[in-house]
């Protein structure tokens, strides 16, 4: 039977003759339906969100990165049709998990959404189908979490149902390096899983990089973010540092990069923000604490990182004293509250902590950013648009993101003080700007 249905699904794949179920069509499930549509595949989309239903069967894109003519193209294919019904994925022959994976108040993981998505699936699984799990989450989780799960209902690994894990590597607003053209991690419980995945993968991705196991895919995913948050916590540190010493960091992290080897820039700012690199390293933290191990490179670099929102309000209060001015009672503006430029994306971002502290310190609180129109933690809070902003309403300014629309030498020439966490004011000089 292995190398039946093996060979009847792989034959379906390779000839570009199946379909694709993907449960959760958001940041990653939605822009992956789309390159599979592109690539000739038949795509049914699921989500417990009736308002994403029914914004995307109007042809309406609630994702910054993907347009609503890309939406209506896809629709207009026939290739591509979206429900809330789990029960409309009995038929097809590959299924891609793409949901949320947030960490609890206590950082543990929060495993509830894979758990619901795969129990819901559980009764319309079929033999012969392929299921990938796309949400990052700890090693262990596809042979520890999911197989046992799918085995209690008769199906064998690599023999009647085949069972995957290839991470995803989506970056929000970036247009250079797409879900098409970077690389796709495929690690499979059995090698038939590995090659099955990697085959479908080849209809959305340029190209795959096949791994030895769903393990080892999950600690790549782990490791990459793991990797980019402790650099940054080192950029963050020398920061710090440099603060202390009188010395423009921005300046020795231009300098340094000069070095044509041995050298990778990182850049301080207010913290971390979106949902991998502030959440993944807690993952693998959590996954080494159940074996009795201290990760202890991922706790020093999530202190200092969470430490840098505390750090920018006690410039913005350094800077008001410069002037004779107290934090409490000052109308301070924040300018972006996405984790990063020109994306509509607030998760995890730092402007949250920056925001709260600021309030409880008695500041008094305006934003602006066009990607976010009103705060999701404080919906008392909306967007004054640019182009009624009147400067000296405020005693300071605080570039927090800095989005392509912010016109920075207009701002240093008009606002009485600019706290300014992104070296947005690169190449300005002016007695109000405070840098991080």
């Amino acid at each position: 039977m292995t190398a039946s249905l093996f060979n009847t699904l792989n034959q379906k794949i390779l000839s570009n003759n199946f379909t694709v179920g993907i449960v959760g069509l958001g940041y990653v499930g939605l822009p992956l339906a789309c390159e599979f549509v592109e690539g000739g595949v038949s795509v049914i989309g699921v989500d417990v969100s009736e308002s994403k239903i029914a914004s995307l069967s109007k042809g309406v894109s609630y994702i910054h990165d993907i347009t609503n003519d890309r939406i209506q193209t896809c629709l207009a294919t026939s290739r591509f049709q979206v429900t809330t019904d789990v029960a409309a994925l009995s038929n097809v022959d590959v299924i891609s998990i793409c949901v949320p994976t947030p960490l609890q108040k206590t950082k543990d993981p929060d495993m509830r959404f894979i758990l619901s998505a795969i129990n819901g699936l559980a009764d319309h699984l079929r033999n012969g189908q392929l299921i990938i799990l796309e949400s990052t989450t700890y090693p262990g989780t596809t042979d520890e979490l999911i197989q046992p799960i799918i085995e209690k209902k008769g199906f064998v690994i690599g023999n009647t149902i085949f069972l995957a894990f290839s991470p995803e590597r989506v970056d929000p607003g970036n247009t250079r390096y797409t879900i098409r053209n970077t690389p796709k991690i495929v690690g499979g419980i059995t090698p038939h899983c590995t090659e099955l995945a990697c085959n479908t993968y080849h209809h959305a991705v340029d190209t795959t990089v096949p791994v030895s196991s769903a393990r080892t895919a999950e600690l790549t995913k782990l490791y990459e973010n793991t990797f980019r948050s402790i650099n940054i916590a080192m950029a963050n540190e020398m920061a710090l540092m440099a603060h202390k010493l009188g010395i423009d960091i921005w300046e020795v992290i231009d300098a340094a990069t000069t070095k044509p080897f041995g050298f990778m820039p990182f850049y301080p700012g207010p913290g971390l923000g979106g949902h991998c690199i502030p959440v993944d390293p807690s993952y693998l933290s959590w996954k080494m604490k159940s074996l009795n191990y201290s990760a202890r490179f991922i706790g020093l670099a999530e202190q200092i990182n969470t430490s840098m929102p505390h750090h920018v309000v006690q410039r913005i209060a350094h800077a008001l004293n410069s002037v004779k001015k107290s934090l409490n009672g000052s109308r301070i503006l924040i300018l972006g509250v996405a984790y990063k430029p020109n994306i509509n994306d607030g998760r995890e971002s730092p402007a949250h902590d920056i925001m709260t502290e600021l309030a409880n310190l008695g500041a008094l609180l305006a934003y602006n950013d066009d990607y976010i129109p009103c705060l999701e933690w404080d919906t008392s809070y909306q967007s004054i648009p640019m182009d009624t902003l009147v400067w000296s309403n405020y005693d300071a300014v605080c570039i927090v993101t800095n989005h392509h629309y912010y016109r920075i030498s207009e701002i240093v020439k008009n606002a009485s003080i600019i706290v300014d966490t992104r070296n947005a004011t690169k190449g300005l000089s002016s007695p109000t700007i405070f840098k991080l």
